[in-house]
């Protein structure tokens, strides 16, 4: 019985699964996004996340015991280096999922999982968001008031020149009434 286990083994054996996650996670790390199935990107979220959180410190032990995971020096390298640097303020959820929709061939879902601070369309469109924002200060009802004192003899003229300019109006919709009853 399989009670409390919730690991998707993705119809692999133990050292299948593990060979398919760690060069998963290789790939993921030296190239920033892969595109994968659904299923396996979900294990892959399981499984380098922790390592990534590892990564943050770096001692020899980390090292040590991420090169277990990994299996690999320059994705060693990669890690301790430039990404660990990206995700150093970051508390966690360093990955990203996007569904792309169902493979041709088996009609499998099939997703693009990426490092969340390497995507620079996203983290462009994020900094410019905070760009835009504004602040209101409490002082700002001074300037209205004295705003609102300014726009009432405006629209006092406006409402003088408002009328003359509907005379003219009425007129030619007259007119142009008249003229589809003559035809």
């Amino acid at each position: 019985m399989r009670h409390g286990k919730k690991d998707n083994h993705l119809s692999r054996t133990h050292s299948h699964r593990g060979a398919l996650l760690t060069n998963l996670a290789s790939s993921l790390i030296l190239h920033k996004r892969i595109e994968t199935t659904l299923a396996k990107a979900k294990e892959l979220r399981k499984y380098v996340e922790p390592i990534l959180t590892r990564a943050k410190d770096d001692t020899y032990q980390n090292r040590r015991v991420v090169f277990q995971y990994l299996n690999n020096k320059e994705t060693v390298k990669e890690l301790f280096g430039v990404v660990a640097d990206k995700i150093a303020d970051r508390p966690g959820g360093y990955t990203r999922i996007i569904k792309l929709g169902n493979r041709a061939g088996d009609n499998a879902e099939t997703c693009l999982i990426e490092l969340v601070d390497f995507n620079e369309t996203l983290l462009a469109a994020a900094a410019e968001q905070k760009a835009t924002r504004t602040r209101r200060s409490r002082r700002a009802g001074k300037k209205a008031e004295t705003a609102e004192a300014t726009a009432a003899p405006a629209v006092e003229a406006a409402a003088e020149e408002a009328p003359a300019a509907e005379a003219p109006a009425e007129d030619a919709q007259n007119e142009s009434s008249e003229e589809p009853k003559q035809s």
